[in-house]
């Protein structure tokens, strides 16, 4: 009970600062100056470096050979496919389609989860993820105005939020008995390494030509929260949500990031809260307690 408790914990918190994330990057990415992977390859090299600065205090752990190409493949999937395709895909889509399109993410890993580990999809799963994806889609379509700085959203963008999804839902579904082997610092520092390797050589240039001593300030705190907040926090915490929870129920807090944007526009005036609101969010919370109460009774058989 106590480790399922620190996963909900981790999963929450993740996805809250995910939830900000959003805001975030639209900013950085809507002002042209670093390139969508310029700017995952600082989020990466960022991350990793905390990563094995960390594992040097940290009881040697070493990574059986035959594990290396998994955590590849879990990096290709869970960070530089999914990160890159979001970046690309937040200047072509609406805030509203991209939560609609995503919000089917809990649906594929219950199914990839179910394929590659085994996962049991039980009726009761069924009901909690559909009744989640009913409140998330009723806060969606009754909360988002027309603010966004995207006069329509493109096939582009639908596909690429479509991938995004799919590559973390893999990540999610395949990879947990690889993320259980070993701790999170280890796993991690691995990962970020081959995320960066991966990207370096596309974005080496783009690098090299920004003014970094030239951007504002705003800017700059906008990279720190995006490295250390969005990535090196959030990478931190998945996995010990991953280590102790079902991966369907680890994706379902992908629900927490509208209801965390919607939340911040009402306490900057941008939003008002409503029964509807109240009502979607209540709904979303139930479906995932009723996963979670499926997953622990999965785990007693």
């Amino acid at each position: 009970m106590k480790n399922s408790i620190l996963g909900h914990i981790a999963c929450f918190t993740a996805y809250l600062i995910f939830g900000l994330n959003i805001i975030v990057c639209k900013d950085l990415t809507s002002s042209n100056t670093i390139s969508p992977l310029a700017l995952f390859t600082l989020r990466s090299l960022g991350a990793g470096t905390l990563f094995w600065l960390i594992s040097l205090f940290m009881p040697k752990e070493a990574v059986e050979r035959r594990d290396l190409p998994k955590i590849f493949a879990a990096s290709v999937l869970g960070f530089f496919l999914a990160q890159i395709t979001f970046l690309m895909a937040i200047s072509q889509i609406t805030p509203m389609d991209c939560s609609i399109v995503a919000s089917l993410s809990p649906l594929y890993t219950m199914f990839i989860a179910a394929l590659a580990i085994k996962e049991p999809i039980s009726a009761k799963k069924i009901v909690g993820v559909v009744l989640s994806l009913c409140g998330i889609l009723y806060l969606i379509l009754n909360s988002v105005t027309s603010t966004s700085t995207v006069v329509q959203t493109t096939p582009i963008g639908v596909l690429l939020i479509i991938a995004n999804s799919l590559c973390f839902s893999l990540y999610l579904g395949i990879f947990k008995p690889t993320i259980a082997k070993y701790s999170v610092v280890t796993f991690m520092k691995w990962i970020f390494l081959f995320s960066t390797l991966m990207s370096l050589p596309f974005s080496a240039k783009e690098l090299i030509a920004v003014d970094f001593a030239a951007l504002p300030l705003s800017y700059i705190a906008e990279l720190g929260f995006l490295i250390f907040c969005a990535t090196f926090v959030t990478y931190f915490l998945i996995p010990i949500g991953q280590k102790r929870l079902r991966p369907t129920l680890v994706s379902m807090y992908s629900y927490v990031q509208p209801i965390i944007a919607i939340i911040v526009s009402i306490c900057v005036g941008m939003d008002t809260l409503s029964w509807q609101k109240v009502v979607a969010a209540v709904t979303v919370f139930s479906g995932v307690i009723i996963v979670s109460h499926s997953q622990r009774r999965e785990t007693a058989k």
